[in-house]
Order: structure tokens, then sequence, then C-alpha cells
């Protein structure tokens, strides 16, 4: 069969460079790798031999061998898996981290400028990449491959420099055997004796002791190429057999006095393919009609893709040990995606399918338990740990809200845990627990406020009053928070109140009884001019009213109580739905010189149709309206009205 040659695409290479020569500080860890990657191949072929009984397959002894060939200076990890197509080769061999490769390569730059080595590494599981640090210790990584049910393998090979080649090779053993002609040991470079079986044991047993697959190591080739005997060995005595390395036992099966703090990190990595050490390890074990253990992982840092569509999300499920699937979408919430980790089942079925588990009571069981797991994992790590609870909201806190919308058992648990941006503190977010604890006397809402960012909010005519009188509100910044607020949440008896709906009543109950009869006294004032403000701008406001929420600016523009707001409307349309456009309220400040002004020219003037007048509420409707961030309906109208009366004034 001809061999093809190919060129790495140019950021392909450059990351490929990057890996070999600065990424890694601990170059051990390119083994794990490829044992990780091999056993994943095992848990495939378990699992497709399980759902389709024409694959004429043996997986009566699955399992990984590591090979070594001292005089060729060869290291080769070889399983008995799924194994890769031709085609298959070439999208997931050939391309290094196909998708993404440009922004990887500038967070990776970004993250060894700023964050140093470690946090290099904490991005290489993201994308999908460690087969590649391979290279680290080798010269040249050759992929030998043949999909179970097909005839025919490929060989992928390449020096990691500019090119690989590929090639269909007749005869090629099922699953998958890396080999790595290895670089000469440099113990100033990491580079340790990766062909001594005693080197090759210790990096198993550090990071791979949990694979559920059997893990051996072959004697060592000797010079003939037969297996090498142990000293005091006779020549006619038995070849030695193949010493398995790992213990296989399952992490989340044992007790927790029995697994240190570094064995769940490892299972963590193997499972999530991150090379960073979890945020949180969570057990559960449920015993009685229906059994399953836990062991779930809150990671220390969202991936790139968290928000992207087709995100891999789900948990790992076994039935009594034996490898289901790898992301069971039904053991956990869209909102909590996020977390990684293993469900060992020991009541359904080995056939269990995706649209089984959809309707499976127990499924359903355990996805209400572990969801409440988690989230009392969070809550006791916000009242303990706060700086781990920190990371964690910085980390999760958009994507945790989600909840809000779609698990109304949980929803006060997850307000609960939940923290935002407040006046309070320009630097530290707040919970609603301590907002409720500083809130003032007479307050009897939770205040918020929504928009595009902090300094947005803050900017806000509908925020005068609030900072006036020093009442707190929070800023809502983050696209879900215009859904969820819509709810009309409660937390603790107080509501969630939008400052920029309904009108505002701030202060204590003499306050407000005051603030009652002055404004009973300017509505009568300005009643005429709110009555003819309402009839000319109909078309665009339902109503014209005073303010009791400005203090500086001349007026804005509020919905009532119960009406979307602009920024859920225009997210309904941008999805396509055909929302009705929802006229709005002006209020008017009347102790602003410019509307006290207009009321004093309305009553001199009358009600004849005077332009200027006209002119005039219409540009203070649409002030009110740039003010908020709001867009123009006539654009061009307003530029001219307000270049005449700039013009008027010179």
């Amino acid at each position: 069969m001809p061999t093809e040659t190919f060129e790495f695409q140019v950021e392909a290479r450059q990351l490929l460079q990057m890996m070999i020569h600065s990424i890694y500080s601990n170059k051990d860890v390119f083994l794990r790798e490829l044992v990780s990657n091999a056993s994943d191949a095992l848990d495939k072929l378990r699992l497709e031999a399980l759902r389709d009984d024409s694959l004429d397959v043996d997986v009566s002894d699955l399992h990984i061998v590591i090979e070594t060939d001292r005089q060729a200076r060869t290291l080769t990890v070889r399983d008995n898996g799924i194994g890769m197509s031709h085609d298959e080769v070439v999208q997931l061999i050939g391309t290094i981290a196909n998708s993404g490769t440009a922004k990887f390569l500038r967070e990776l730059k970004e993250a060894r400028e700023t964050e140093g080595t470690a946090a290099a590494e904490g991005l290489i599981g993201q994308f999908g990449v460690g087969f590649y640090s391979s290279f680290m210790v080798a010269d040249e990584v050759t992929l030998l491959t043949r999909r179970a049910g097909e005839s025919q393998g490929t060989r992928w090979t390449s020096s990691g420099e500019g090119t690989y080649t590929i090639e269909t090779v007749d005869s090629a053993p099922q699953g998958t055997a890396v080999t790595l002609r290895l670089k000469p040991e440099d113990a100033e470079d990491q580079l340790h004796d990766y062909i001594s079986p005693w080197k090759i044991k210790e990096i198993v047993k550090r990071y791979s002791d949990f694979i559920t697959w059997p893990v051996r190591m072959a004697p060592e080739a000797a010079a003939d190429g037969t297996a090498e005997s142990e000293p005091g060995e006779g020549a006619d005595e038995a070849p030695r057999e193949p010493e398995t390395l790992n213990s296989m036992k399952a992490l989340w099966a044992r007790s927790r006095d029995e697994v240190s703090d570094e064995e769940y990190h490892e299972l963590y990595k193997h499972i999530s393919h991150d090379w960073s050490a979890p945020l949180e390890t969570i057990r559960l074990q449920a015993e009685g009609t229906f059994e399953y253990q836990a062991l779930l992982f809150i990671p220390s840092r969202a991936p790139q893709d968290l928000f992207m569509q087709g995100y891999q999300r789900g948990i790992q499920l076994y039935v009594k040990r034996v490898f289901i699937m790898d992301d069971c979408e039904a053991l956990m919430p869209p909102y909590l995606r996020f977390v990684k980790g293993v469900v060992d089942a020991q009541d359904l079925s080995l056939n269990v399918s995706r649209e089984i588990l959809q309707q499976d009571r127990q499924i359903q069981l355990m996805h209400r338990r572990l969801a409440k797991k988690v989230l009392s994992t969070v809550k006791d790590m916000m009242s303990a740990e706060p700086e781990r609870y920190a990371t964690f909201w910085r980390e999760f806190g958009r994507v945790l809200k989600e909840g809000l919308l779609s698990d109304f058992e949980n929803r006060e648990t997850i307000l609960g845990v939940s923290s935002f941006a407040t006046t309070h503190d320009k630097d530290e977010p707040t919970t609603l627990r301590q907002y409720v604890e500083r809130m003032k006397d007479g307050q009897e809402h939770i205040f918020y406020l929504t928009g595009e960012s902090r300094q947005a909010i803050e900017n806000s005519p509908h925020m005068e009053a609030f900072r006036a009188k020093g009442v707190e509100v929070l800023l809502l910044t983050d696209p879900v928070d215009e859904v969820w607020v819509q709810a009309d949440p409660e937390f603790d008896g107080k509501k969630l109140r939008s400052v920029a709906k309904g009108e505002v009543d701030l202060g204590t109950e003499e306050e407000k009884k005051e603030a009652a009869t002055e404004r009973e006294g300017r509505q009568q004032e300005y009643a005429d001019l709110l009555g003819w403000m309402t009839d000319r701008l109909s078309g665009t406001v339902k109503e014209v009213r005073l303010s009791s929420r400005l203090t500086v600016s001349p007026a804005c523009i509020v919905s009532d109580t119960h009406d979307v707001s602009p920024a859920l409307e225009n997210m309904y349309r941008a999805m396509g739905q055909d929302v009705p456009q929802v006229k709005r309220i002006l209020e008017l400040n009347p102790e602003h010189a410019l509307v006290s002004g207009l009321n004093r020219a309305h009553a001199e003037r009358g009600e004849d149709g005077d332009t200027g007048l006209q002119e005039t509420a219409e540009l203070l409707h649409d002030l009110a309206l740039l003010a908020e961030g709001g867009e123009l309906g006539d654009p061009s109208r307003f530029v001219r009205l307000m270049a005449d009366r700039l013009e008027r004034t010179l």
C-alpha cells in the first residue's frame, strides 16, 4: 500500500514544538497519557460489544501491555481495544487539536507568561492533545491500529518535526500500539531511563493504579529478540509471564481511609483529561433498595468549551464495575455539566441505553440526589472554605445560575449558594444572605438591576435614588440573569425586585408617608403636562408620570412591574421568536430644571400644537432611552432635532 506524507498545519507545528520543548515540567506524564488512551479504547470496545451482537470480538481478556526493547531503545504501549479506522486516524491523530488550535496557542502562551508552567500544563488536557506528549521523550512515534470488525490496519509515523506519514497495512492486530523510539537519557532535561522496569512500574503505580483494566509489562526483549531471564534462571526454563502493574481497585468502592488525595486526583485527571487537580472531591454511597456509589469531582477551572454547543457533559456510568457509558447526561442536570466523576450502580442492566436512562425511575432518583449532594457541598464550601468557594463561583457561577431556570426544586438552594456583584463593595461579590443582613429599616425587597456591564449599571439613571439613600443593589451582568429574574424569585421571604420596574418607595415608614404627601402635591402641579405628554408620546410609551427614583437626570424609562425587560425582548427576537413590542413608562424628575421649565412652558403656551414643546417632549424621551443604553426608533430624526436645538443656543 502507498505511504502518504502530510505536513502539519503551521499552528499545529507550533503547538507540537511548544509541547516538546517547554510545556511539561514532568516528562513522566507521557506514559500516563498513553495508558489512559488505551484504557479508553478498552472501555469503548467493551461497550460496543454489549451493544452490537454482530461485532465478532473477544472481550474475555482486555488488557494493556507495555513492551520495551533496550537494544532498539523503544517503548510500546499496546491495547486490544476498539482501535481506529483509517479515517479516524486522519481525523483524530493526523491533525493536532483540529478545533480551536489558534485559541489554544494564544491561551497557552498567556498562561505560561502569567501563571507559569503548571497553568500551561492545565490547558493541555482541555484540547485532547495529550498523545503528543510522547514527543517529549521520543525522536519518532509510530502508531499501528486496526478497528474492531475491520480487516485492514493503519500505520501513522512522525518525528514531530514538519510531517507525518500514514499508510494502510494488511496485517495488524486489533487495537492500538504506540511505539516510541526514545531519546537518549538526559538527567538535566528530566529524560529518565524509560526502558527501565522499575521506572515504568513507578509511573504506572503513581498515575494508573486505579485503571479498570490490567496494565501488564512484558519481559524486556534481549539482544536476540527473546524475553530476558531474571538472574539465576536457566536457559531451558519457561520465559517469564507479563507482570500486572496496577491493582485495578475501583477507588469509589474503597473506604475513604484507604485512598489518598493524590489517588483521587489521578482518577479525576484520567476521566476528565484535565491536568489540574480538582477543586473538590465528593463521595456518595447509597444503600437500601437501590444501591450505588458515586465519586464526583468539581474541577478547579472551567473548560474552554463549557458554553459551546456539543460540550461533552455527564458522568461515567458503571454497572457492577462494568463500564457502560462515558457521558451519561441523565445523571446530572445541565447546569452541573462541569461536574466529572463515576457512578457505579448495582441494579441496572448492562444493556441499558440512553433512551431507557431518560425514563428509568432509579436513574431519576440518582439524578436528584447527586444534584443535591453537589449543591450541599458548594454550600459547605461557602461557609467553611470561602477562598475555594470564590474560585468555584468565578469559574462556574454563570453556568450554575442556569439551574434557577430549570431546577425549581432546588431554586432556593441555588440562590443560597450564589454570589452577585453589588454596590456594597466594588471588588467582593455578596451572597443573598449577606445582602438581607445588611438591609435598611423599612426595606422590603432585594433590589437588582441587569445590564451589559457593571459600569453601565452603576451609571444608569435608575440607580440615582438608591445611591442617594445608600440602598444596596445587586448588579447582574450575565445574560442568564435577564431570564431567571423574570420569574419573580424570592429569598428568605424577600422578593427580588428590579430597580427599573414599577414604582420606587424607599425609606422608613415615616419617610414614605412624607414622600407620598409631597408626591400628591407635585402630581397636581404637573397633571396637565403629564396628561399632554402621555397623549403626544402614546405611540412609544404607555404613560408619563413623575419619578421617585431620579435625583440628577431629567427622565428615565421604566417597565411595569410584570413586563418583560427590553434586553430579554431582544434575546427572544435574536432566537427567532416573535415577541410583541411592550410599551414602557416615561418618568420625569420634577426637580430637574429641564422638566420644571417644560411644565412652565406648557402652562403658558397651552395645548395649541406648539411644535417646539412637542419636539422637547420627544427629545426628553429619546435622551432617557439613550441613558439606559436603548436604541432609538428614528436616530436620524433625533440627530436633526438635537442639531437644531444646539444651533439656537449659538
